[in-house]
């Protein structure tokens, strides 16, 4: 097998991603989905009842993660580590998420808060994760996932169709909540557990989400982006299908958000494994409360 052919496909124009970034910092960014998601995890970390010697902190855009983890006293050491890294990040290591600075076993806790929808390989990242783990240490992230910014990818496919006769890429193919726990599996995650927390966010138009979206430094990073710029009736027309879709009855527009929380522990021999199948001692049917019938038995009527 060929080099190029064991290679993750290119979908994120990382460069531009850090320029976009940089912008954006400079700017003042756009921050509410990266708190929201930061004071998820810090509550999802305080019912783990143990402490987290030695952190890192994987290509938050943000201080706000570290601040709510270093608050709690949970966890020791905190190291960010992101392309972006300055003197405003404290203890930081200037690292790409696509490949870790970090000696295998050297870490007791890593998390990361909407950075890792933008890696080309989200597999090879999360099994660099995992080697740099002890045993038993833990892994948690949030990310955008599924349906995030459906309304917008329907709106400029609809309007391109029409007004250009093609679609250009414009939104990040998100990964859905089934195959992002499937990746965890396969990075050598033991418990690995996924949840969805959707937001509905209103703006006031489909360019003030355009807008927030370049504060947050996330305009469209794909490498096989149109170059050309956006035809004024292309936008306009674009403009009139999200409001004809997606306004409510006030004229605000809807942006749907998914942030997918995942989670998942190196393995460990202490940790509880797996029943095996076909090994529990109670019936589900009488979990239930209801009859057990064999397959392809009909139901009374």
């Amino acid at each position: 097998m060929t080099q190029s052919q064991t290679q993750s496909p290119l979908i994120v124009d990382r460069g531009l991603l850090r320029a976009r970034s940089r912008r954006a910092r400079a700017l003042g960014p756009s921050t509410f989905l990266v708190d929201r998601a930061g004071e998820d995890m810090a509550e999802r970390l305080a019912s783990v009842l143990r402490s987290f010697p030695t952190a890192l902190d994987l290509g938050t855009p943000t201080d706000a993660l570290r601040r709510l983890l270093a608050a709690s006293r949970q966890v020791g050491t905190i190291v960010a580590a992101n392309a972006l890294a300055d003197d405003r990040d404290g203890l930081a290591v200037a690292a790409d998420e696509e490949a870790l600075p970090f000696a295998d076993g050297s870490l007791d806790l890593v998390v990361s808060a909407m950075a890792l929808h933008f890696v080309n390989d989200l597999p090879g990242t999360l099994i660099q994760i995992r080697r740099t783990l002890r045993p038993d240490g833990l892994f948690a992230a949030a990310l955008l996932g599924g349906e995030t910014l459906t309304e917008l990818r329907q709106a400029f496919a609809a309007a391109e169709v029409e007004m250009e006769a093609g679609i250009s890429p414009r939104v990040l193919p998100f990964a859905d909540l089934r195959e992002l726990g499937a990746l965890l599996q396969r990075a050598g995650f033991a418990l690995p557990v996924t949840d969805v927390d959707r937001v509905v966010v209103r703006y006031a138009s489909p360019l003030a989400l355009m807008h927030d979206l370049r504060l947050m430094g996330a305009a469209n990073p794909l490498i096989e982006r149109r170059r050309a710029p956006l035809r004024r009736a292309t936008l306009a027309r674009m403009l009139d299908v999200y409001a004809e879709r997606f306004a409510d009855p006030d004229g605000c527009i809807r942006a749907t958000f998914e942030i997918v929380h995942l989670s998942g522990w190196a393995p460990h021999a202490s940790q509880q494994p797996p029943l095996a199948p076909g090994s529990a001692r109670t019936r589900l049917a009488d979990a239930l409360g209801t009859q057990e019938r064999s397959a392809g038995e009909k139901a009374g009527r």
